[in-house]
């Protein structure tokens, strides 16, 4: 059986097609025997080992989509065959999974999510012990080969299932990021999508008003509903982002704050509904980071760097850059300890939460620091978009090269400029007063740019223009 639904970092597939209850029986009986044999043969041969205090358990939690529940009692049905406890978290984000694997110290952990994708798409997101992460070179390509071969060890092993869905523990981390007395008055917008956050957002609001925070709170699109009435929550949509941007500017409110479906990733808007690239809400939250613990690290993706840079180094930080995606950011915040990790594509990492990404520590870090600065949000980023504008990410699809085909032939293009090349992650050419980056897509036949400048709006009107030009040439039209 071919199950070709994995990809780089996590499962994802259409249902019916790639992805069903079968399937998600035979990876979640896969990842728990996998892990579970790991977990022995290492206790057996180290008793002291690090692993010997894990349970052996894995977690599961599940988004709102209509198909997350049946797909969430397969998989864990599966990990119970294999012979592992499983505590069920119910509906969750994928950050409580994350919060939930290294908090009940268990094996593993699985999201059933499909995040943004459309509604006839659903997935599994994984990590191993200690909230790690797992990727098709560190463990997925072997629980991909055991799903579709089937060949499963039997377990005589009875395995407990337990529901927890209490999220005071995850609240209760998720606040231990703030300082709730130096919040000044605020009033936000909150755009849920209809997705897993409302239930947080509630709970996160509930503590903050407990402990006398001035902080008022309108809700948007709030209740969780699978059939996604208001449409797929994904703010990278710009269509998307427009009832945000009006309940901003009719609420006269101070912030707008909108999430994905599974709020893993958070998206910002200012005091006048314009929202904000994510490239600048991670120099801001680097900024709020080195405030508070100064000479730290900071890490960040290769797609656009000047401002995070700037930040960093005005800050007296220590600049740390990595290939983008969660399991890049995450290994190389560990091995070198960085307190905060952003991607512009709206992910934000913190040391204190396992290293992972959330999508609710960045909008409370944001309230903090708007209070403690006094400053609006478009006076905290304006200067450093004035100062480093950025085209954006801007997506081709391919119809005549592929992806290394053209990032070749691009890199010959501009050779004889001399400019600085860094192949970390795709290719990035930097000629000082600009610079870019062209990488392929880890799941869709598409390239992605992203062109920024050293304060010229022109050159980057320029530039931005030129390189669609020379893509067009080679096949690659906006996706």
């Amino acid at each position: 059986m071919t199950i070709d639904s994995f990809k780089a970092y996590d499962i994802r597939g259409e249902l019916g097609v790639n992805l069903d209850e079968a399937i998600a029986y035979r990876i979640g009986r896969a990842f728990a025997q996998i892990l579970w044999q790991r977990y022995n043969a290492e206790v057996n041969v180290k008793p002291e080992s690090e692993l010997a205090t894990l349970k052996p358990a894995i977690v599961i939690g599940s988004d709102i989509r209509h198909s997350s529940e049946l797909l969430k009692q397969a998989t864990l049905k599966g990990i119970l065959d294999a012979g592992v406890d499983v505590i069920d978290l119910g509906m969750t984000g994928t950050e409580e999974v994350y919060f939930a694997t290294s908090h009940y110290q268990a094996l593993g952990g699985i999201e059933v999510t499909a995040s943004h994708n459309p509604i006839n798409y659903n997935g599994l997101k994984l990590v191993k012990e200690y909230s790690k992460p797992i990727s098709a070179d560190d463990g997925l390509a072997e629980i991909q080969a055991l799903a579709e071969s089937g060949q499963f060890a039997s377990s005589d092993r009875a395995a407990a299932l337990q529901r927890l869905t209490d999220k005071t523990a995850y609240i209760e981390h998720v606040m231990g990021f703030i300082d709730i007395d130096k919040l000044k008055p605020l009033k936000l917008v909150i755009n849920s999508g209809n997705g897993s956050a409302g239930p947080v957002v509630d709970l996160l609001v509930a503590k903050l008003t407990q402990a006398g925070a001035p902080i008022e709170v309108i809700t948007l699109h709030h209740t969780p509903d699978g059939s996604f009435p208001n449409g797929i929550p994904n703010p990278m949509i710009e269509a998307n982002r427009v009832a945000t941007q009006q309940a901003v500017l009719e609420n006269k409110a101070d912030l707008g704050i909108a999430f994905d479906g599974d709020f893993d990733r958070c998206f910002l808007f200012d005091e006048t509904g314009e929202f904000i690239d994510g490239s600048y809400v991670v120099g801001m939250l680097a900024q709020a980071f080195l405030n508070k613990y100064p000479n730290e690290s900071i890490v960040y993706d290769p797609r656009v760097i000047y401002n995070t840079e700037a930040v960093i180094e005005e800050h007296n930080g220590k600049a740390v850059i990595s290939k983008s995606g969660h399991s890049f950011i995450k290994q190389v915040m560990r091995a070198s300890g960085a307190v905060y990790g952003g991607e512009m594509s709206a992910h934000h990492y913190f040391r204190d939460f396992f290293y992972c990404d959330s999508g609710m520590i960045p909008w409370l870090l944001t309230i903090e620091l708007l209070s403690i600065t006094g400053k609006t949000l478009s006076e905290l980023v304006t200067g450093y978009i004035q100062a480093y504008p950025s085209s954006g990410e801007m997506n081709f699809r391919l119809t005549t090269h592929d992806a290394p085909t053209i990032i070749s032939a691009i890199e010959d293009q501009y050779r004889s400029q001399q400019p600085s090349k860094s192949m970390l992650d795709g290719l990035s050419l930097n000629f000082g007063a600009w610079r870019f980056n062209l990488r392929a897509s880890n799941t869709e036949p598409l390239i992605r740019l992203n062109i920024e400048t050293q304060g010229d709006q022109t050159l980057l009107a320029d530039k931005v223009h030129e390189i669609e030009q020379w893509l067009a040439a080679q096949g690659a039209v906006p996706a």
